[in-house]
């Protein structure tokens, strides 16, 4: 048998090699481009934040909008509405300010002067860390939002909810009515603060009272203060009204159940230990001491500040076995609070590498789950139930700037603990802060509303361009003065 190739074989072999002749000396066809990498921040440094850029008019903030807001802290303090303070600022995955003024400790005028690593008892402003945790296991199916808090608090089911008439609560033999609940709290309820439970913070009710009688806060420990709670009836219907609750305390305590973890435990694994957040615990160590803060209060009869003393029915906040509260216990500082801040912007979860929320559930967290109802409550003083601020999972959201009459952008979450400190987080303008003071007991007349004072001036600070996000009318609405 012939091996040449045939005529129609010669053709083809001819055919494919101008064609690989031809493709040699073609120019290459156009690869799809590379992803664009993604610029890292300095957010994403395991040891940020340390000091504010050298420059803030890289972060679009005016050195002029900047010093004023310094001026006015700094008036605070001088003027006696606190002892000492430290505040930051950041935007843009970066600082634009970080600074300490005045006394953290021992006589408001002369004692140890306050530091940027000072420590705080935060107070609420634990309840979005709580808030965190739960999200974390509901990311795992362990609960779901219908779900009745009874599921996972079995002790807690059937409540009995106080009869209200004309706005009061109605008695009988000096007794109050007790009506069947139309439905069990929900989990998502419950983390609304619409479950219908109490809380003993404040009310001159057979609820709020039975919640100090009984100590519900000064509880031992989380099974403790479950074991009072389940004879507490709810002082509303559950999903009728937002009220200011126990619920995050109970979330605690689910949260140690859910996850087998003691509530300290799990927070130190799952949260601090990944975001960074050192400083940031249940009770303050021998070592941390000198760096803990006193609280303060204005007296008016001397009018002056004088340094409150540990209250005698409470556990101090250097023992290590004082109940675990989900609701307020936490000691922390402004760097700690800085990067739990941070990892809700840019982050959406996530802080130099490490995950803690997925983006889906930051987004979850941050969505009004109230619909129309009102809060009383900013976490640190009574707040009038503004209409445009909503609710989410264990902080509130400016909802609607477009009505709230505050400066900030829309959907930015926030809230305060009961010392003064507070805190807001603004997606919009991919900005946050964070302020810590210690000041319960009394205020000075005319003292510093620090929330809406400071938001004012931060925004007065964005250059006009960068500020775009915000929306406030002209005529600001008027919270009260904390």
């Amino acid at each position: 048998m012939s091996t040449k190739p045939s005529r129609l074989g010669s053709r083809l072999l001819f055919a494919a090699a101008s064609l690989a002749i031809l493709a040699a000396c073609s120019p290459e066809a156009p690869k799809a481009p590379e992803p664009a990498a993604v610029a890292a921040l300095p957010s994403d440094a395991q040891t940020w934040p340390t000091a504010a850029v050298a420059d803030p008019a890289a972060l679009g903030f005016t050195a002029e909008g900047l010093a004023a807001l310094d001026a006015r802290l700094q008036k605070s303090v001088a003027d006696g509405d606190v002892a000492g303070m430290t505040y930051i600022l950041g935007k843009g995955g970066d600082i634009a300010a970080f600074n300490a003024f005045g006394v953290q400790s021992g006589d408001p005028k002369t004692g140890a002067p306050m530091t940027k690593d000072s420590m705080f008892r935060i107070y609420s402003m634990t309840k979005p860390i709580t808030g965190v945790a739960m999200m974390q296991l509901y990311e795992k199916g362990l609960w779901q939002m219908d779900d009745p808090v009874s599921k996972h608090v079995p002790e807690l089911a059937g409540l009995k909810v106080l009869s209200w008439k004309d706005g009061k609560p109605e008695m009988k033999d000096g007794k109050p009515v007790l009506v069947a609940a139309s439905a069990e709290p929900t989990m998502k309820q419950l983390m609304a603060h619409t479950a219908g439970y109490g809380y003993g913070l404040s009310g001159d009710d057979p609820v709020n009272n039975a919640f100090r009688d009984t100590a519900v806060l000064a509880s031992a420990n989380l099974e403790e203060m479950i074991g009072k709670i389940k004879d507490i009836p709810l002082i509303y219907d559950p999903g009728s009204r937002w009220y200011y609750s126990v619920g995050v305390d109970i979330q605690g305590y689910i949260v140690q159940k859910l996850s087998g973890q003691k509530f300290s435990e799990y927070l130190k694994a799952n949260i601090f230990t990944p975001l960074g957040m050192n400083d940031t615990s249940f009770y303050v160590t021998e070592a941390n001491v000198p760096r803990f803060a006193d609280v303060y209060r204005w007296d008016k009869d001397a009018k002056a500040l004088l340094k409150n003393e540990e209250r005698p029915d409470r556990p101090r906040f250097t023992d290590a076995n004082r109940m675990e509260s989900g609701g307020g216990g936490l000691v922390s500082t402004t760097h700690d609070y800085a990067r739990f801040a941070q990892m809700f912007l840019a982050g959406k979860g996530t802080l130099a590498g490490n995950t803690v929320l997925k983006p889906e559930t930051v987004e979850l967290m941050r969505t009004n789950a109230i619909g129309d109802l009102r809060l009383y409550s900013d976490g640190t003083t009574a707040n009038p139930g503004l209409p445009g601020v909503g609710f989410g999972m264990d902080f509130a959201i400016y909802d609607d700037t477009s009505i709230t009459g505050q400066p900030y952008g829309k959907g930015t979450h926030y809230w305060g603990g009961a010392a003064g400190t507070w805190f807001w987080i603004d997606p919009a303008n991919d900005l946050f802060f964070v302020g810590m003071i210690q000041s319960m007991g009394g205020a000075r007349p005319d003292g510093m509303n620090f929330r809406n004072e400071s938001a004012k001036l931060v925004y007065e600070a964005l250059k006009p361009a960068t500020a775009a996000a915000t929306s406030a009318p002209a005529e600001a609405a008027k919270e009260p003065a904390q």
